[in-house]
């Protein structure tokens, strides 16, 4: 028996925007987030405990899918990735 995974149903599509739209709003409201932050409001926050996402797959989410609203940058102090928006993003780099 064949079981196809790779879908393209109205169900995956509308779990697939609700995500994109949930990470948008968090990091927009929270600029200069980290990826684990972003795992942890999609998973405690919003209760969006099946979204497959691991602080290691957000980067790779973010600039596949929403690479034209977000942007990151890495932070030396840290030593990782953190995420904002990208108006904001080029609004600071010229001040």
């Amino acid at each position: 028996m064949k079981h196809n995974r790779g879908g393209t149903g109205t169900q995956k599509k509308a779990r697939f925007e609700r995500l994109k739209q949930e990470i948008i709003s968090f990091v927009t409201a929270n600029h200069g987030c980290s990826a684990q932050s972003i795992v942890a409001n999609l998973s405690h926050e919003k209760s969006m405990r099946n979204h497959g996402l691991t602080p290691r797959k957000v980067g790779f989410f973010i600039s596949r899918n929403l690479g034209e609203k977000l942007a990151w940058w890495q932070d030396h102090r840290a030593g990782r990735r953190v995420y904002g928006d990208r108006a904001r993003f080029s609004d600071e780099k010229a001040n």
